[in-house]
């Protein structure tokens, strides 16, 4: 078993910088009281809309964080990213931003609708393999051929400063929250969330959740070190990379209670219920929390305050 000492350096003042930053540039999304929906024995449940966000997702949080605090000179090179969808729309916005091309690598199993938006920031747009994983060698590749700056989706400090500026809006608006279920796709914004969160209410839960078709960081804390997936065997392609980072690894290892694991047809029902209950259009991913709390796989929220990160839109659940 592989030994790690744990030094994670990202701090309050990481959160609130990377906050001031994206003032302007991205959304504070409202926190939503489903009410009269009731789920899992919640006493109380908030939505975080990260839906709304600039692009449809809480991706465009990490990316601009990250293009912020990139020199002119490793702007002016260009960017290139992996994605399976929203962290290259983050990027190709943050991008447009500052006026610095941007090429983005997407996976065959990129949903057509979501890769028809790239054309509205400008961005070059490469189709290369059945996973993330295969793109982002592809993007590597790319930037080391090229000297493009490579914009990592998950495994950055100012990715990961960036996704947590959501933990400390939730906790400005209702600082009696006292349970996070996040989803995880490589582990970026749990790692955010967990790490702020943790920072600014000692003792607060975080739960995770991933499909069961690719439990990356389920399997990983399991193990004891950091794990690759033989294969995915799951529809909700931006929870699915194969392998996560030593960094997400750290954070969620220090500041994650447990992870649950959800299936499809759960994701499924939870973004139909999402769409019929409270009118809001989700894709399958940004479901996976609140299937985890619907079908009883979060008992911690029994009698609790609880926030769930709504993150990312599309049109998956809607009838």
């Amino acid at each position: 078993m592989e030994s790690v000492t744990c030094v994670i350096d990202i701090g309050l003042d990481d959160f609130r910088a990377a906050a001031g930053r994206l003032a302007g540039r991205v959304r504070r999304t409202p926190l939503f009281d489903p009410a009269p929906l009731a789920l899992g024995g919640a006493a109380a449940l908030r939505f975080k809309l990260e839906n709304l966000q600039v692009t449809g997702s809480f991706k465009a949080r990490g990316a601009a964080n990250t293009v912020a605090s990139l020199t002119e000179a490793e702007r002016a090179r260009g960017l290139v990213t992996a994605s399976g969808g929203n962290h290259g729309l983050g990027v190709a916005a943050a991008g447009a931003s500052f006026g610095a091309p941007v090429t983005i690598y997407l996976p065959t199993s990129t949903p057509p609708a979501k890769v028809r938006k790239f054309a509205r920031w400008g961005a070059n747009v490469h189709v290369v393999g059945q996973v993330w994983d295969e793109a982002n060698e592809a993007a590597l590749a790319h930037a080391a051929r090229d000297g493009l700056t490579y914009v990592h989706p998950f495994a950055d400090p100012r990715v990961v400063a960036g996704q947590g500026t959501i933990a400390l809006e939730m906790l400005g608006d209702d600082p009696d929250l006292d349970l996070l279920i996040v989803a995880i796709g490589g582990g970026g914004l749990i790692s955010g969330i967990a790490r702020a969160a943790a920072l600014v209410k000692p003792g607060i839960k975080v739960i995770g959740v991933e499909p069961v078709g690719a439990a990356t960081l389920h399997d990983s804390l399991k193990a004891g070190q950091l794990v690759t997936l033989d294969r995915i065997a799951t529809r909700a392609g931006s929870l699915a990379p194969r392998r996560s980072e030593q960094l997400n690894l750290d954070i969620i290892r220090a500041h994650v209670d447990r992870i649950a694991l959800v299936d499809d047809a759960a994701m499924e029902r939870a973004a139909s219920l999402a769409w019929t209950e409270c009118g809001l259009a989700l894709e399958i991913a940004a479901a996976a929390g609140l299937a985890a709390l619907a079908d009883g796989l979060v008992p911690e929220a029994q009698g609790a305050r609880v926030g769930l990160i709504v993150c990312g839109a599309g049109t998956e659940g809607v009838a």
